[in-house]
């Protein structure tokens, strides 16, 4: 293949060190030097991660959390544009300011449907193991160079902006990543056998609607609990998904797979834990209610949950 999935590691790989090398440069961040510190280390195992061996990796990500449990992780003063000439360029570019946004889920969906099998010679074009992921990140390095373009500002700029989200969003950025793994290492460590042990111990599973609603609202707490619906899905179809619903309740597997991810994405929307979805934002937005984003989505996430018990009882 031309285009590999890992030539887009490595550029977030230098992306990150960039980011490490500004924010030690940054005489304004009072922890420049731990700031520093953690970005290299998450840059480090993008660049040459699966070279090292996989406790190193490990530790790496300890020191990590510790650094960003500690308050190591601080906010500096990135060299951006002046408010005046940012607010000119945008009302210099009005609505075209949404065609780079706008060109991402434009070229991911071209890459992933009309170079699907195109090659040169006896190589892919796109790498066909990882179509989408390498798609969007094709779509995601022609936006830059389209808002560097329509901005007429350099690709040095771009790193800078992209500092100044980072350093908005700061260790809350890996988190996903982190609840990921936390998902597997649940997974191999039994979690999921001790859910069922668990539940058919102290719950009557014997009823289709309770061990459904087990399931589902299973699912939603342990998303809360590690905010990621990916991680609290081995636990839970290990534990009453395989076990109960499709193998004694004769269940689509498919199905309960389905909505089970569904009701995981509701205690998504109730979680400080899913920091990407429910911090991050009101980082952004400068709101003084950590937890506002939270709330506006508690009274959707409630009947949408209940919603899934009951698809989820009469579709399996």
């Amino acid at each position: 293949m031309i285009i590999r999935v890992e030539y887009f590691y490595y550029f977030l790989g230098i992306m990150l060190a960039l980011v490490a090398l500004m924010s030690f440069g940054d005489r304004t961040n009072p922890r420049r030097w731990t700031t520093g510190l953690f970005w290299t280390l998450y840059a480090m195992a993008y660049l040459v991660g699966e070279r090292l061996p996989p406790a190193i990796v490990g530790l790496a990500m300890i020191v990590m959390a510790l650094l960003a449990g500690f308050g190591g992780v601080r906010s500096g003063k990135p060299d951006v544009l002046p408010d005046d000439a940012r607010r000119a360029s945008a009302v210099r570019l009005g609505q075209k300011l949404f065609v780079p946004a706008l060109v991402i889920p434009a070229v991911t969906m071209a890459g992933s449907t009309l170079l699907k099998d195109v090659r040169v010679g006896e190589l892919f074009v796109l790498d066909p193991k990882h179509l989408t992921l390498v798609s969007l990140g094709c779509a995601a390095v022609i936006a830059v160079g389209v808002a560097c373009w329509m901005t007429r500002s350099t690709p040095l700029q771009a790193g800078r902006e992209s500092r100044r989200l980072i350093d908005a969003m700061r260790w809350m950025i890996v988190l996903p990543h982190m609840l990921a793994v936390l998902g597997l290492l649940f997974s191999e460590a039994g979690v999921g056998k001790a859910v069922a042990q668990v539940t058919t111990t102290y719950i009557g599973l014997d009823s289709k609607l309770v061990a459904v609603a087990v399931y589902c609202v299973g699912m939603a707490l342990f998303t809360i609990v590690m905010g990621n619906g990916f991680a609290a899905f081995p636990v839970m179809a290990g534990g009453v998904g395989v076990p109960v619903l499709v193998a004694k309740f004769g269940g689509n597997p498919a199905v309960m797979a389905a909505i089970g991810m569904f009701s995981a994405y509701c205690g998504t929307l109730m979680t400080p834990m899913a920091a990407n979805f429910n911090i991050i934002p009101t980082a952004l937005l400068d709101l003084t209610d950590r937890n506002a984003v939270i709330k506006a989505q508690v009274p959707t996430a409630l009947p949408l949950l209940g919603a899934n018990i009951v698809l989820l009882y009469f579709l399996l």
